[in-house]
């Protein structure tokens, strides 16, 4: 008999050492629950649409397959952690889809194989665990489940390595995306059993992952998500657990288990989108994967894309028309990659029938700004652009490094201001960290100090010690704030970005070094071939913006072509140079998005105070007086009575809002003056005496803005 048909009819395996031969499980009476489930799992993962490529790769894989001592495939020895499960589910996938019999029969051929041989109950975990814990019982299970497949080596290697006790702790490798992908783990192990038990224990060890954190892994209330401790994940780790807890929704929906929690709707508009443009999911939340490989923003954009709509068919009515939008949106933007032509089934059907259907809209991008202080991240988004800002703190590191990955984005968090004009969308997609010099990243004031790889301490430890990193936003403009110390550096800085309708302000002071290496401020690193032109105090790059520097600063320009990983790519840089060992330097310069040569040349800046006490600006066609106070002190009108971030502007109809924000999350009161008429609150919680504004409460809320509405005197 064929070995792959004795496979198929004697439901044998083998397990423990070659050629020792278990019997298949006594045959039992379908449990209706589990029949539902599985049958729920396989139209999730894979649909009903036919897939010529995926049908295609798995023809390749069954064709390809040569068990062998070391390896399942030639070109993947062992271990081959990621590779061979994969293919093996990619096998199982396409059976799934088409039927094909022999699909099924090499999927439980080459199981058993690698049972044998790698996944084995009673073998050593070396290397990551990850593998063992979750890519490979993940892989494998899902494999199984979607071919029927019963080996009873599978469950007793997992049951090795993910015990039911695994998840009786929420602390370690098993919290926030960890621990979703832990309880799909668990889940399908409960589907090849008909295990009510482990089924429970799947969903129940679910719970630790909704309520929000103030420290730790987990979401935060302003929107924030922590992985590894230190380092904002919405694009990674996030994604896992967005797209894991999406699939459980949709696969327990009906059944004893179905997920109720109603938190879980809110993470999408409060911490996905905001770090997604055009289809494409931005950098600053993607930890050490940012340079895998060309177009990964897109990627993982497309696979928040994929979690959302997933989601939404267990959402509320509105939300799902909602992300509908939302989505369709992002996909008709995504021309860099577009989304629809690299969707994976079964998300390309979910995302054709709303681009098909004419009643959905496609809603736009947004505009406003969003400040989460708690991952010292911001977004600001206006017609036409948008900017990041990606900052360390004493909570955040400076970058992530691990798995021998991301080893030289040391200076991401020294404030590296990311931004996108109109048409530019892949700005840092394509091959922008393999080649882009990483001393000078756009926005960073960093020590030139030679750094080894994986400086500072591995999977995000490499924060700061300082508190004031944050800001203060009234949802439309806003005022953000570091004191920066460099990775592994003697620098320290005190920097401050203000952001408004068709520009930013970015200042800089104190900055002070030891290092016997120059410092220098990087006003830009456009990956581009654009034409530069350059005057007194301005410069401007072709259909990408402009830059003006006043004072007589002087700006020092470069174009290179620099290579990486393979390949080459133009760069326009732009910087100050601040000297070795600087002593109290500073800067003052303005971005201005998609801005034309001449309005760059017709741009002035008023700077009211840039000092390493205090930063602010004052723009008088918006009303508005923005300020970072590093120290009590008063600045362009307005006084503070402790360290904060304020933002205060003035309506036409006589009425003004102010907004206050404590950084670093220690002031029981703010006192805060503005030399203008104040006559009462009309809505906020502070109190207006003497012409003094008080807040209460502020070191409870991390950071968060507080926006009160005034009424003038006439």
């Amino acid at each position: 008999m064929h070995r792959r048909s004795f496979l198929r009819l004697g439901g044998v395996a083998a397990a423990g050492t070659l050629g020792a031969l278990t019997p298949t499980r006594a045959a039992h009476t379908p449990d209706d629950t589990f029949v539902l489930l599985r049958r729920r799992w396989r139209e999730v993962i894979t649909g009903d649409a036919p897939d010529q490529a995926l049908t295609r790769a798995a023809g390749r894989y069954r064709d390809t397959m040569a068990p062998g001592r070391s390896s399942l495939w030639p070109d993947e020895p062992f271990p081959s952690y990621v590779a061979t499960p994969r293919r093996l589910r990619t096998m199982a996938r396409a059976h799934a889809l088409t039927g094909d019999a022999s699909l099924a029969e090499a999927v439980a051929e080459g199981a058993e194989h690698y049972l044998r041989r790698v996944y084995t109950a009673g073998a050593f975990p070396v290397g990551n665990w990850w593998h063992w814990e979750i890519g490979v019982p993940k892989a494998l299970l899902d494999a199984a489940v979607l071919t029927g497949l019963e080996n009873p080596a599978l469950p007793a290697a997992v049951d090795h390595f993910v015990p039911a006790n695994r998840l009786a702790s929420y602390s370690g490798t098993s919290t926030g995306a960890n621990r979703v992908d832990l309880c799909v783990v668990t889940l399908l192990r409960a589907m090849l059993a008909d295990d009510h038990g482990r089924a429970e224990l799947a969903v129940s060890a679910l719970s630790p992952v909704f309520p929000l954190v103030s420290e730790g892994d987990g979401f935060y209330r302003d929107g924030s998500f922590i992985q590894h401790t230190y380092v904002p994940y919405q694009g990674a780790y996030g994604v896992t657990l967005l797209s894991g807890l999406a699939t459980l929704y949709a696969v327990l929906r009906g059944s004893p288990w179905e997920l109720t929690d109603q938190g879980v709707f809110d993470l999408v508009e409060r911490s996905f989108a905001p770090f997604v443009r055009d289809g494409a999911c931005m950098d600053l939340v993607r930890g050490r994967g940012v340079g895998r490989r060309p177009f990964g923003d897109h990627e993982r954009g497309a696979e928040i894309a994929a979690a959302v709509l997933l989601l939404g068919e267990s959402a509320p009515a509105d939300r799902r028309a909602r992300w509908q939008a939302m989505v369709k949106g992002w996909a008709v933007r995504s021309a860099y990659r577009p989304m629809l032509e690299h969707a994976e089934p079964p998300f390309r059907a979910r995302l054709a029938a709303i681009l098909d259907d004419d009643a959905i809209p496609a809603a736009p991008e947004p505009v406003g700004h969003r400040l989460l202080p708690m991952s010292a991240r911001a977004v600001h988004r206006r017609p036409g652009w948008c900017a990041a800002l990606s900052m360390a703190s004493h909570r955040i590191g400076h970058y992530e490094h691990g798995n021998g990955e991301n080893p030289r984005g040391w200076h991401t968090g020294s404030g590296m201001l990311y931004w996108w004009a109109e048409g530019h969308g892949d700005q840092y997609s394509d091959s922008f960290w393999p080649t882009v010099d990483p001393y000078r990243l756009p926005g960073t004031t960093v020590s030139t100090r030679r750094l080894p790889d994986g400086a500072g301490a591995a999977w995000g430890d490499t924060r700061t010690p300082w508190r004031w990193v944050g800001g203060a936003t009234d949802g439309t403009y806003a005022v953000a704030g570091q004191h920066l110390s460099g990775l592994e550096s003697t620098m320290e800085a005190f920097k401050s970005w203000f952001f408004l309708d068709d520009a930013i302000v970015c200042l800089g002071a104190g900055i002070t070094s030891r290092d016997g290496t120059a410092v220098e401020t990087i006003v830009d690193n456009r990956r581009t071939g654009a034409a530069l032109t350059t005057g007194a105090g301005w410069a401007h790059i072709e259909g990408h913006g402009g830059y003006v520097v006043p004072g007589g600063q002087k700006l020092r320009t470069l174009r290179e072509r620099r290579e990486g990983g393979g390949v080459a790519r133009d760069y326009v840089t732009l910087w100050l140079d601040h000297g070795v060992d600087p002593q109290a330097a500073g800067y003052a310069y303005v971005l201005l998005p998609g801005a034309s040569q001449a309005a760059t040349r017709a741009a002035s800046v008023s700077v009211a105070v840039n000092t390493a006490r205090l930063q602010a600006v004052q723009v008088p066609s918006l009303g508005l007086t923005a300020a970072c106070f590093w120290n009590a002190g008063t600045a362009a009108g307005l006084t503070a009575s402790a360290p904060c971030a304020v933002l205060a502007r003035e309506h036409p109809d006589g009425t003004a809002t102010l907004t206050v924000a404590d950084p670093r999350c220690d002031l029981d009161e703010l006192a805060v003056t503005w030399d203008r008429p104040m006559a009462e609150v009309l809505r906020g919680d502070a109190v207006l005496t003497g012409g003094t504004l008080r807040f209460g409460r502020l070191a409870g809320q991390e950071g968060a803005s507080i926006t009160v509405r005034l009424r003038f005197q006439p």
